[in-house]
């Protein structure tokens, strides 16, 4: 299947961007079992399952990730789902989501290793 090309930032940008506890948030779309194996623990990082969002849609979104300006920075395991996720969400008027290439898996072995990998 071919997915739609959207933006996409790498593991070390994102990794500058909470550092710089910039006005952003990331959406982590992987399933909450999945949580227990790899997480990025930031205040900045808000879990929103893809089952969930699949479900409820433009609802399930927390509030911060309401405002169509805010950055976004959409996550899953190795950057499919949330390439995905990040396509909706473009087409539903949030210009500024984007993709984190490789995922969570990119960030823990590109970034911080303590994130986990599985």
């Amino acid at each position: 299947m071919n997915l739609p090309a959207v933006p996409e930032i790498t593991a070390a940008q994102l990794h500058d961007m909470l550092t710089q506890q910039q006005n952003m948030l990331v959406l982590d779309v992987r399933e909450p079992f999945e949580w227990t194996r790899a997480y990025l623990r930031h205040p900045l990082v808000s879990p929103l399952p893809l089952s969930e969002l699949s479900a409820r849609g433009l609802e399930a979104l927390p509030e911060p990730a309401l405002d169509k300006q805010k950055p976004l920075v959409i996550l899953c395991h190795h950057g499919e789902r949330s390439r995905m996720v990040t396509a909706w969400l473009r087409a539903q008027g949030w210009q500024q989501a984007v993709n984190l290439a490789g995922g969570i898996d990119a960030y823990a072995r590109q970034v911080d290793a303590r994130v986990g990998i599985y």
